[in-house]
């Protein structure tokens, strides 16, 4: 099993930043790939990143794409979301998650562990 603890989340002003943290450990050598998802009240997590376990490989949605980046650091076993350009619908609680399916999974059934969700609060 691996163990996620994500960081990082706090209130910001729209147009600006905020950089998540999620530090794994555990079983680290069975991950393939980290996400990133959020959860707004009331609707549906949302895919936001996702990183292959190498670093090699990322990808986004539409919805997020040039103001987020994934990133991760390999000795630290730590993956990031750097966020910029926040809007308030930016707005949600966000999760790290990994998998060990050999893919870069864009649904919550496509990962295994998560972490305990950061809260993010972008005001207008």
């Amino acid at each position: 099993q691996v163990q996620l603890v994500d960081t990082g989340g706090g209130l910001v002003q729209a147009g600006g930043s905020l950089r998540l943290s999620c530090a794994a450990s555990g079983r680290t050598f069975s991950i393939y790939a980290m996400g990133w998802f959020r959860q707004a009240p009331g609707k549906e997590r949302e895919f936001v990143a996702a990183i292959t376990w190498s670093g090699t490989s990322t990808y986004y949605p539409d919805s997020v794409k040039g103001r987020f980046t994934i990133s991760k650091d390999n000795p630290k076993n730590t993956v990031y979301l750097e966020m910029k350009s926040l809007k308030p619908e930016d707005t949600a609680v966000y999760y790290c998650a990994a998998t060990q399916r050999y893919k870069l999974g864009t649904t919550s059934r496509d990962y295994d562990d998560w972490g305990q969700g950061t809260q993010v609060t972008v005001s207008s």
